[in-house]
C-alpha cells in the first residue's frame, strides 16, 4: 500500500517543517540525477516544495517518483558557488541557489538576479567577496535582506531591508576591497 505523503504516518493537514521540505527535495534531486526530471520539473517541483505549507501540498510533488533510500544529504542546495575571475559572468533565470551562495569576483563582473530563482527554505546566506571586481545582485521583491558584510576602499550598497509579506530572509555576508558590491530588490511585479 502506497502512502498519501512522503513518509508513512504523516497527517496531510499538518504543517510541514524544513525537515520534511528537505527530505522531499532530496528525493527531486535523485530523480534529476536519474534522468526522472528534467532540469525546468526540478526546479518547478523544487520551488514548489520550499512554499510548502502542509505535508499535503508535499504529496503531488513525489507521487510518480520512488522512495531515496539511504541519507539524504543535498549538497546541490547546501551550497553553491559562483566566480567571476578575470571575466564578466551574468547568471539569471530559473536556477537552484544554495541555502549558502557564495558569490566571487575577482578582476571581473558578476551579476546574479534572484528574482526568478529557487530559493531552499526561508533564509539563505549570500556570501559576496569582491577583489578588484564588480558584484551587483538583485533580490526578489518580497525579500527581507540583512547586511552583516564589510568593505574596505569599497563601494558596498546594500539595500531591501524588511518587506510586508513572506518573502526569503537574505543574509548577506562577505567582504569587498578595492571593489564594488551592490545588492537591490526588484521592482515590484
Amino acid at each position: 500500500m502506497t502512502s498519501l505523503t512522503p513518509y508513512a504516518g504523516d497527517d496531510p493537514a499538518q504543517r510541514a517543517s524544513d525537515a520534511d521540505r528537505d527530505r522531499v527535495a532530496a528525493i527531486l534531486g535523485e530523480a534529476l540525477a536519474t534522468g526522472r526530471l528534467t532540469s525546468t520539473e526540478h526546479a518547478d517541483r523544487l520551488d514548489a516544495a520550499y512554499a510548502a505549507v502542509t505535508m499535503g501540498d508535499l504529496v503531488p510533488l513525489t507521487r510518480d517518483l520512488p522512495q531515496v533510500s539511504g541519507p539524504t544529504s543535498l549538497p546541490a542546495t547546501e551550497k553553491q558557488e559562483v566566480a567571476a575571475v578575470f571575466s564578466k559572468v551574468i547568471r539569471g533565470g530559473r536556477w537552484v541557489a544554495g541555502r549558502h551562495t557564495e558569490l566571487r569576483s575577482t578582476f571581473g563582473a558578476l551579476i546574479v538576479d534572484l528574482t526568478d530563482a529557487v530559493i531552499p527554505g526561508r533564509e539563505v546566506t549570500l556570501e559576496l567577496n569582491s577583489f578588484c571586481g564588480k558584484l551587483i545582485v538583485t533580490v526578489p521583491h518580497n525579500a527581507h535582506v540583512i547586511d552583516e558584510g564589510i568593505a574596505l576602499f569599497s563601494k558596498r550598497a546594500v539595500t531591501g531591508g524588511k518587506t510586508e509579506g513572506d518573502g526569503p530572509l537574505i543574509r548577506v555576508t562577505g567582504k569587498a576591497a578595492f571593489g564594488k558590491i551592490v545588492v537591490y530588490r526588484e521592482a515590484y511585479p
